[in-house]
């Protein structure tokens, strides 16, 4: 079984995409078959790999609601040994279709069971709605962004009790992987303040890599690329090669 982590926090803008696609990307160079799921219906983690979403005949939607083949629809990316199940803006009617549908908690689950992939990396969205379930009931961990601004910690614990219920009943196995903090600005005390809360809730579950606030990682997206395709020395790339190191160790990758 692959290990599958699901990036999530209900919170949007918090740099959940960019972990996903960057630290996806980063595991691949050690030459695991690496799977992004791209979970999330805006579809960006499928643009920022450079693939048009809007030209696809068939997604992640089809794999969900009508049953097709996860292998038939998993795309290769530009990095090598990175592949992703893509979407598009159809997977926003998937809450509905699903709603009468058994065991619909487990409809990503089945489907990855039909992919060759060593690590799985899931975008959620940012909601706590039936999506996300099918993401913590499909992984064996989860990574969570927190933006190093006000309100950091607003919502956590609603995620967190969603994590303890699916633990509790559908996945047993789940594990909290880790909380790593973006969008961080070292000149600001706001910064470091984020940083001494968050501590003081998760512990030894935060990352010590911390994701800056970096104008070349906010552009990368932009023309479908990774931060390590766009500009490899940048801070925004030495931050999530560190947190995919940190990944990899964690997890005895």
């Amino acid at each position: 079984m692959p290990i599958v982590i699901a990036v999530t926090n209900q919170k949007g803008g918090v740099g959940k995409t960019t972990t996903t696609v960057n630290v996806a990307a980063q595991l691949a160079t050690s030459r695991r078959r690496v799977l992004l799921v791209d979970l999330d219906p805006q579809g960006n983690a499928t643009s920022s790999l450079g693939i048009d979403k809007e030209s696809l005949k068939k997604t992640l939607y089809d794999v969900l609601v009508s049953g097709a083949s996860a292998a038939d629809i998993v795309l290769p990316t530009n990095v090598e040994n990175l592949f992703v199940l893509p979407t598009n803006s159809s997977l926003a009617e998937a809450e509905v279709d699903l709603v009468n549908v058994q065991k619909r908690e487990f409809r990503l689950k089945e489907a990855l069971a039909q992919v060759d992939a060593e690590v799985v990396i899931i975008d959620c969205p940012p909601a706590l709605g039936l999506l996300t379930v099918n993401a913590l009931v499909a992984a064996s961990h989860v990574l969570i962004p927190v933006q190093a601004e006000y309100f950091a910690l607003e919502g956590l614990s609603q995620l967190l009790s969603t994590v303890q219920q699916v633990r509790g009943g559908l996945n047993p196995q789940l594990e909290i992987l880790g909380v790593v903090l973006t969008m961080f600005t070292k000149r600001t005390v706001l910064s470091e303040q984020v940083q001494n809360e968050v501590a003081q809730h998760f512990g030894d579950k935060l990352f010590k890599s911390v994701i800056p606030r970096n104008v070349r990682l906010a552009e990368a997206p932009s023309y479908g690329r990774t931060i390590f395709e766009h500009d490899k020395w940048s801070k925004g790339a030495r931050a999530y090669k560190n947190l995919a190191s940190e990944i990899t160790k964690h997890l005895a990758l």
